[in-house]
């Protein structure tokens, strides 16, 4: 089904909002459009929800999958406005959203769909899911200049690291770290600091009032906390190229990066193994 706006999907779509979880997924120009939603598909999402500008063409067995609204990225905010409206029209159920050329990997996600890990979760008694923005890159510029290569794709190995979240009086946020790593720390300077996390609260319950914000975490902190207090908690990965990308499109930083591959690169295998054995990732108490 396609609609002309979000606001003609939630006058006339709103019954896919009934049950989630609700995948999002915002395309921001017209790269690995198709990957992406058949990678997230075959999560088994029931409900897949996908912005992208009116040129965006879909083959027919994925249109047929999905509900495609005509949404322009372009202006500043347009994700998280978007984001924001559907929790406001259906409260109380999961969701998750990314952009194109983005990847989610749970533990296990190979063999357990995201609704059998979103049952679990919500027996733990917890309303989000962090994941980590795991940046991925071609190894050959020359060959891809844009950066994106699925047959060819690798990440970083090494490099990730934490820092305390301060709240307003700079205190240390209970439960909450700041990450960085990849492509955004080993290139910060061309990385605005206010973009150089990499940590995204990717699924969520939604809840009235809930407030997605333009800095990835939302207006609950208890949403933005990586664990409950008394054991650890599934965490998840989001395998991006959209920072590399960027950095390869934009006229600023190109010219300064001749490769991404560097002596902590690795070919990304695809699998969610690599990310639990690489520290990724958490598995909780998901077995």
């Amino acid at each position: 089904m396609r609609y002309t706006s979000l606001v003609d999907f939630l006058n006339d779509g709103r019954p896919a909002l009934a049950k989630g979880p609700v995948g999002m997924i915002f395309v921001e120009d017209l790269v690995e459009v198709e990957s992406t939603i058949r990678h997230h598909l075959g999560l088994k999402f029931p409900t897949l929800l996908v912005f992208g500008p009116e040129e965006m063409t879909l083959p027919d067995d994925i249109a047929q999958r999905v509900h495609r609204i005509d949404h322009p990225m372009q202006a500043r905010g347009a994700a998280v406005d978007a984001v924001n409206q559907l929790i406001d029209a259906a409260p109380g159920i999961w969701m998750y959203y990314c952009y194109n050329a983005e990847y989610l990997f749970y533990p296990f996600c190979e063999t357990r769909s995201v609704t059998e890990m979103l049952a679990f979760h919500t027996e733990e008694r917890r309303d989000a899911i962090l994941t980590y923005v795991i940046d991925l890159y071609a190894g050959d510029l020359e060959i891809h200049p844009d950066a994106v290569c699925l047959d060819e794709a690798y990440l970083d190995k090494s490099g990730y690291y934490a820092l305390a979240r301060k709240d307003e009086v700079g205190h240390p946020r209970e439960r909450q770290l700041d990450f960085f790593g990849g492509l955004r720390w080993r290139f910060e300077e061309h990385i605005p600091a206010a973009s150089r996390r990499i940590d995204r609260i990717s699924m969520f319950r939604s809840a009235k009032g809930l407030r997605l914000r333009p800095n990835h975490t939302f207006s609950d902190e208890e949403y933005n906390t990586y664990s409950c207090p008394w054991h650890h908690n599934i965490t998840a990965a989001i395998c991006s190229f959209r920072t590399a990308k960027a950095l390869k499109t934009n006229a600023g930083s190109t010219f300064d990066i001749p490769n991404f591959v560097w002596h902590n690169s690795t070919p990304f295998t695809w699998q969610s193994k690599q990310l639990l054995d690489l520290g990724l990732m958490e598995p909780g108490q998901w077995f």
